[in-house]
């Protein structure tokens, strides 16, 4: 018996396989290859600082810490994490909700999505925490983007969660759900219930982060969701694009200060 659409399922895009490779790469170099100074040095670069924004600081700091800094942040940010527990806790999460976005984006799209959502979160968070020092680091609000994205569709007719049961090698490119329509499916209500919910409980330090006790950054994590939410039909391949729901889906794939005790995860 023939199961290959059972399995085309469950094949991760290269991107998102990529893309945890980055992160994991990104951490055990800044885990071990690192010392002390080095990796101040690294944050400093590399992380979301509000008070970077701060123009007397600008004009005072070196370029690699001033006025680059204050552009690459906005995405370096996510490729930082704390320790293996938060490395570990995002990556499940960008393979759960990556896999189904990168499948129906292809690998280009995805990849300026994830850049677009996580920017978008270091902006909100900006706004919130303007001039504060804690840094802010971790991908969560570009895989909160994801979750928002993978709403879009997921619940759909005919979409990935009916494929899980029915094998549907097209289930990926059933059509969007517009925004209005979400209000009236009671699953996506559900799930953003419990997704602020969780949000909010994590964010006030009701509950740690799994494997991390840095507060949460829940203000980018909002910020990625929205992003993915409202900007989903920016990134979405037209229909002509989108290929037929049948053995064609496999072309989609081939396209493509110290954290310390004062740190935010995101």
């Amino acid at each position: 018996m023939d199961s290959s659409p059972r399995q085309r399922i469950f094949n991760v895009p290269y991107v998102v396989l990529l893309a945890i490779a980055a992160i994991s790469l990104v951490h055990v170099v800044i885990a071990y290859g690192l010392d002390n100074r080095q990796f101040n040095n690294a944050l400093l670069a590399f992380a979301f600082i509000p008070v970077r924004y701060n123009f007397n600081l600008l004009a005072a700091e070196p370029w690699w810490i001033g006025w680059g800094a204050a552009v690459w942040t906005f995405v370096t940010y996510a490729f930082l994490h704390i320790d293996f527990g938060h490395l570990f806790f995002n990556a499940v999460w960008l393979l759960a909700f990556g896999t189904p976005v990168a499948r129906r984006f292809g690998a280009i799209r995805f990849s300026i999505f994830f850049l677009v959502t996580a920017a978008a979160g270091a902006a909100i968070h900006l706004a919130i925490h303007f001039g504060e020092r804690a840094p802010m680091i971790g991908a969560s609000a570009a895989i909160s983007g994801a979750m928002a994205a993978a709403m879009r569709f997921m619940f759909q007719r005919g979409g990935p969660i009916a494929a899980l049961a029915y094998g549907e090698p097209g289930s990926y490119w059933v059509p969007a759900v517009p925004l209005r329509g979400m209000l009236r499916d009671r699953r996506v209500l559900a799930f953003l219930v419990v997704w602020f919910g969780i949000n909010f409980v994590f964010g006030i330090g009701i509950v740690a982060l799994p494997g991390t006790e840095q507060t949460v950054a829940w203000e980018a994590h909002v910020g990625g969701f929205l992003a993915g939410l409202v900007g989903f039909a920016l990134f979405d391949p037209p229909p002509p694009l989108l290929p037929p729901p049948a053995d064609d889906a496999d072309l989609i794939e081939g396209q493509p200060e110290a954290v310390g005790h004062h740190g935010t995860a995101s």
